[in-house]
């Protein structure tokens, strides 16, 4: 399971956060930038409310239970 606030950097916890429908965070530069559920994912984006974020330049945040 992951923890409240727990920064995501690889494959397998994007996948488990798609297969287990857990909220993510977006963080640019410590600033909000979104929230919702991550539809899908590449080796350089992550595709959350229909947006794609830049691996490299944003900071993903698991958010279960909210």
């Amino acid at each position: 399971m992951y923890l409240f606030g727990q920064k995501l950097t690889v494959d397998v916890q994007f996948y488990d956060h798609i297969e287990n429908e857990i909220p993510i965070q977006i963080y640019h530069d410590h600033n909000h930038a979104d929230i919702g559920y991550i539809v899908g994912y590449s080796d350089n984006f992550i595709m959350v409310n229909q947006i794609c974020y830049c691996r490299k330049q944003f900071t993903f945040v698991s958010r279960p239970g909210y």
